[in-house]
This record gives structure tokens, C-alpha cells and sequence, in this order.
């Protein structure tokens, strides 16, 4: 049996000429008073021989409520988690409102030790954030797929800074 397979999407847009990425902060007992580290590109276990653009855009919608809007996907290449879980993503230029996000849920046994299962939501809320905030939010394995982000945009000619303070890339 392989590593665990994971697909995911980064949604992006340029916001006054800031990079900005739409990420959700991971639900559950767990995260629920952490910020740095605790955020994640919205993303989910595939099987293999699956196609990672449809479980990338099935993910999607189960931990954000909907389905992204279209646009043509655009591929970050794969990263190998600490924990041995490969994820592969795609970002996706587009617009989606944050506020409306409802998660798909999970149960786990709370508190530890109880015998109590309880229901927690995947993903507790989701926001857009510029490029260099995102990469302290994000838990650090997933860091990578922005730097990938911003290099197919350099190279693809899009203008846009890491922030609304720095300098363009």
C-alpha cells in the first residue's frame, strides 16, 4: 500500500495588485485556538487512479459549501507531507465569498478518553489573505504550493506584490 493521496486547490486572485490566496483555518477541538500553522488549502484523501483535478474540485466543495467557480485549473505539482501524504494542487483564479463556507464534518471521540463521539466541522471558516500572511497560516508543508503560485504568475507576466507594503515580485 502507497502514501496516502491528497488533492487540493488554491484559489488565488489579485487584489489592487496584491497576491492574495483563499485558505480555511482546519476545524475540530485540535485547531480551534490556533492560528499559525493551523490553516490549509482546502483539500482531501483520493484514491489512487482517481484524477486529482476532480477530487481537487470535489474537495473543494465538501469543505467549502460549493462548488469554486470555473476557470481553468492550473497545476502546482505534488508535495510530500511530513507525514508521508502526498498532496497535489492546482490553483484556480476566481472569487468566492468566504463567509458562506460550510464545512462537510468528521466525528472523533471528544474529550479523549470520554467514549463521547462528537461531529466537528472540517473546516471551521475560510478567508483570503495576501501571499505573505497565508505562508505563516498555513501549516508549513503546504507553504510551497504559494511559492509555486507565484512563479507561475511571474512567469506567466502577472504583475502583483506579496503585499500591500512590499515590493513587486
Amino acid at each position: 500500500m502507497g502514501a496516502k493521496l491528497s488533492a487540493g486547490l488554491l484559489m488565488y486572485r489579485i487584489n489592487q495588485g496584491t497576491l492574495e490566496v483563499l485558505i480555511a483555518h482546519m476545524g475540530g477541538p485540535y485547531w480551534a485556538r490556533k492560528d499559525a500553522g493551523a490553516w490549509s488549502i482546502p483539500k482531501g484523501e483520493y484514491d489512487e487512479g482517481e484524477d486529482p483535478r476532480l477530487a481537487a474540485l470535489r474537495e473543494f466543495a465538501e469543505e467549502m459549501g460549493s462548488a469554486p467557480p470555473p476557470g481553468e485549473l492550473v497545476e502546482l505539482g505534488a508535495v510530500v507531507q511530513p507525514s508521508g501524504k502526498v498532496i497535489t494542487a492546482y490553483a484556480l483564479r476566481g472569487d468566492f465569498d468566504a463567509t458562506t463556507v460550510v464545512s462537510n464534518e468528521f466525528e472523533m471521540e471528544w474529550p479523549r478518553g470520554s467514549g463521547v463521539m462528537r461531529s466537528f466541522p472540517e473546516v471551521d471558516r475560510a478567508d483570503w489573505f495576501d501571499a505573505a500572511t497565508a505562508r505563516g497560516k498555513l501549516v508549513k508543508g503546504q507553504v510551497p504550493f504559494i511559492e509555486r503560485l507565484a512563479l507561475v504568475l511571474w512567469e506567466r507576466g502577472e504583475s502583483f506584490s506579496e503585499t500591500r507594503r512590499s515590493a513587486t515580485w
